[in-house]
């Protein structure tokens, strides 16, 4: 079998160290034996072509980029959200990293569809001016500014942010490209663009915990203007703009009028029963307990003993892991990670003849013809 011998090494090295792992370990990953990848790294043998194309599709990248000759130029192949995530957490995985690329990539995809159909349709990201605005105003005026009713769930937030010209993805559950693993403590990302700006939330098994990353990420797009990565540890951060992504995600899920229908001489004595307490409140903002104690403390109208009591009781609680499921729906499972916006200007792209369905599926999460045209039919409401 002929091999390719004009490889640039030093750009497998470079994607090696960029990602975080050994020769030994890349070897593994594309099923070379690490004797033999050696012999290559040291020249002595070259790949073959189906090689250099796992090599290629494990780090995301073409063909050609380990046949250019010269050094990487980390400034065209990262982007600046992407160095941003990076420095702020040095220890992303191999995984999360490609999946930030490949956040990335489907955002340029979007934008170049979204260019192609009626302008009139399209909706610009013009986000509100919160400059000089405290914490609790800025968040009173993005309520406003997302239109957002007295009652929601995630797909409501979700939906009410998408309306403004942003894109929300969200992790799927099945192990592949788009999901971040359960036992992986990141809970979401965002990637701030002045005309596009992304936010990634971890799927979890309840959707209030998600409606909260979304909007802790939508704090960092809209007071700091920046792109963000976020795990457990941040929401009890100290850091300066982590409290304040927290401090407007509580105000915005739950402003000071909410508080208002919440009797405080009826608060249980037991930390187990304030779920139960707040459960209407709980259903009808589609947001936890811990919220809503939360910011009854910052309130001053709930002891901050009474808070770390429901904590310790709500992690010390065993909750029963939902089973896999199947996937039944895989022809909805774009709509779920993507969001409505991305998927319906796909189709729309696609009816309008400007992509292949090929291409259309390739954009969809490699979804089969016949799952896409489901997808069409479920969108037409047929």
């Amino acid at each position: 079998m002929e091999r390719i011998q004009s490889i640039n090494l030093a750009r497998i090295d470079w994607c090696c160290t960029d990602h975080g792992m050994t020769r030994d370990e890349l070897a593994r990953q594309i099923d070379i034996a690490p004797a033999s990848f050696e012999k290559v790294m040291a020249g002595e043998a070259g790949l073959t072509f189906n090689q250099l194309r796992k090599l290629a599709a494990f780090f995301g990248r073409g063909t050609l980029f380990f046949m250019e000759p010269g050094p990487v130029n980390e400034a065209k192949v990262h982007s600046p959200q992407f160095r941003t995530l990076s420095n702020q957490k040095p220890e992303l995985s191999h995984h999360l990293k490609l999946l930030v690329e490949r956040v990335e990539h489907h955002r340029t995809v979007y934008l170049a569809l979204r260019e192609e159909l009626d302008p009139t349709e399209v909706v610009r990201f013009s986000p509100p001016d919160l400059a000089g605005l405290s914490i609790p105003d800025a968040a009173s005026r993005v309520r406003e500014w997302l239109g957002l009713a007295s009652r929601n769930n995630f797909d409501s937030y979700r939906k009410a942010i998408e309306a403004r010209g942003l894109l929300v993805f969200r992790s799927n559950g099945y192990n592949g490209k788009w999901q971040i693993a359960k036992e992986n403590p990141i809970l979401g990302f965002s990637l701030y663009d002045s005309e596009c700006p992304v936010i990634v939330v971890k799927k979890q098994d309840a959707d209030t915990r998600q409606s909260f990353t979304l909007m802790h990420e939508l704090g960092h797009l809209l007071i700091h203007r920046a792109s963000s990565i976020d795990d457990e540890e941040d929401l009890y951060s100290t850091d300066d703009e982590e409290q304040e992504a927290n401090a407007f995600a509580g105000h915005l899920l739950v402003p000071d009028r909410f508080l208002l229908s919440i009797h405080d001489n009826e608060r249980p004595v037991e930390a187990a029963e304030f779920d139960g307490w707040l459960e209407p409140q709980r259903r009808a903002w589609g947001v936890s307990g811990e919220m809503i104690l939360r910011r009854l403390m910052d309130a001053g109208r709930l002891p901050s003993e009474a808070y770390a009591a429901y904590r310790r009781w709500s992690t010390q609680r065993v909750v029963p892991e939902k089973e896999g499921g199947s996937r039944e729906h895989r022809n909805r499972e774009p709509r779920h990670i993507f969001g409505d916006g991305y998927v319906r200007t796909v189709l729309e792209a696609m009816n309008a003849r400007r992509i292949t369905l090929a291409k259309a599926s390739s954009y969809l999460d490699n979804l089969k013809i016949s799952d896409l045209h489901k997808l069409e039919r479920f969108y037409a409401g047929v």
